[in-house]
């Protein structure tokens, strides 16, 4: 007898949760795209982006695209054919960035990590010093990796960039901790920054943000691959339709306006200290299941770890029947492994809109199926996110 009544858990990293004052938010009707209300609701967005991002001297724009899009605009707005990026390899996404780039005639070369690390800021400043002709124009990384569950430190990949003395622009993918974790564009060297609205924002699919810094808006006015949906320069007119480039995503912004809103609202260092909170939670229960010896972490070093996302790997066939098992029984989506982990692990999202009782539930789900399913695992990973939320919530 399942006891699936009640809402939906997504434990997915992306779309997460949507807040019902967001979806509120976007329950209107329609207003006039060229002035009024919503010119106003595009400006304080593209401003409080600026804050989101932590930066004062960059400018953001809002594209009307997932993060693929995204990543997209960044690379046509400051590249040209034949340059070549250097990509730092931590999972799926950051190589799948530089994927983006190979049909635009962009060379690719990625920096290998050790299997299941962060990316090494002394490998990357050895291969920038190695680079003595200046070839590489870009390095591009991501600051959470959602397919591996690993967080890379993206203020020592900044230092070591600064200390090789290299010129390449540094560009961040932080659609998977944008309003999670600290991420210092300004203060860590970051010239080009892309952010998704779907995971820590809390709101619906359908928007992406880049973040130009100085030295990137230098670059685009050089860029030969600028197309005019993507180009930062067509989007800084006056004329409100074209900050689009076209019609404006209104209800989409209707929303996003109440989740920023939302966000500065907790205070963005509150929004940090829950994520890391459900973030260790997650991973005592983790480690407590590991002990049966079928779980075990992707990341394995703990300092790796992800505050949004923790991925679990399990063979066959316990990770098929436990993945079925938790939405059909216990409403509980759980997000699969992707690229080469597909097939080998699944993944807990704690990310955007989630609380305590939201996470514990979703692992209280997880140990029931593990249990029902008897996949081998040691028990009390609940007991253990109590006791690892309880020693750090005393007064």
């Amino acid at each position: 007898m399942p006891v699936s009544r009640g809402r939906d858990f997504l434990a997915l990293p992306g779309p997460t949760t949507v807040p019902d004052e967001v979806l509120q938010a976007m329950h209107r009707p329609a207003v006039d795209i060229y002035g009024g209300e919503l010119t106003g609701i595009t400006d304080t967005c593209l401003a409080d982006l600026r804050r989101v991002f932590r930066t004062e001297r960059g400018r953001t724009y809002i594209y009307i695209a997932n993060g693929h899009g995204a990543w997209e605009a960044a690379l046509t707005n400051v590249l040209s054919r034949g340059d070549k990026i250097l990509v730092l390899e931590s999972g799926r996404f950051a190589v799948g960035w530089g994927e983006m780039a190979e049909p635009l005639g962009i060379e690719v070369e990625v920096l290998e990590a050790e299997p299941r690390r962060a990316v090494s800021a002394e490998a990357l400043e050895a291969r920038l010093r190695a680079d003595g002709t200046g070839t590489i124009k870009a390095v591009l990384v991501v600051q959470v990796d959602t397919a591996s569950g690993i967080a890379n430190d993206i203020a020592a990949l900044g230092q070591a960039i600064a200390a090789s003395g290299h010129g390449a622009l540094f560009m961040v993918d932080v659609i998977a901790s944008l309003g999670s974790m600290p991420f210092e564009m300004d203060g860590w060297g970051v010239d080009v920054a892309v952010g998704g609205a779907q995971k820590g924002l809390m709101m619906t699919p359908g928007l992406s943000f880049v973040a130009a810094g100085e030295k990137a808006r230098a670059a685009h006015a050089e860029a030969g691959l600028r197309t005019r949906y993507w180009d930062w320069t067509v989007r800084e007119g006056e004329i409100h339709y074209m900050k689009y480039c076209g019609t404006p995503p209104v209800h989409l912004l209707f929303g996003l306006r109440k989740s920023l809103d939302m966000l500065f609202e907790e205070g963005m260092e509150s929004a940090f200290r829950r994520h890391a909170l459900l973030a260790g939670a997650t991973q005592a229960a983790v480690e407590r299941w590991s002990e049966g010896g079928a779980l075990a972490f992707n990341a394995p070093e703990a300092s790796e770890r992800s505050p949004t996302v923790t991925t679990i790997l399990l063979e066959e066939p316990h990770l098929g029947r436990l993945l079925d098992w938790c939405p059909e029984l216990c409403n509980v989506s759980l997000g699969i492994g992707l690229g080469p982990l597909g097939g080998h692990a699944f993944r807990i999202a704690h990310m955007g809109y989630v609380n305590a009782p939201m996470m514990l539930g979703t692992l209280g789900a997880v140990e029931t199926g593990l249990v029902a399913l008897d996949i081998p695992h040691g028990r009390g990973g609940v007991s253990a996110a109590v006791d690892h939320l309880a020693s750090r919530l005393k007064a």
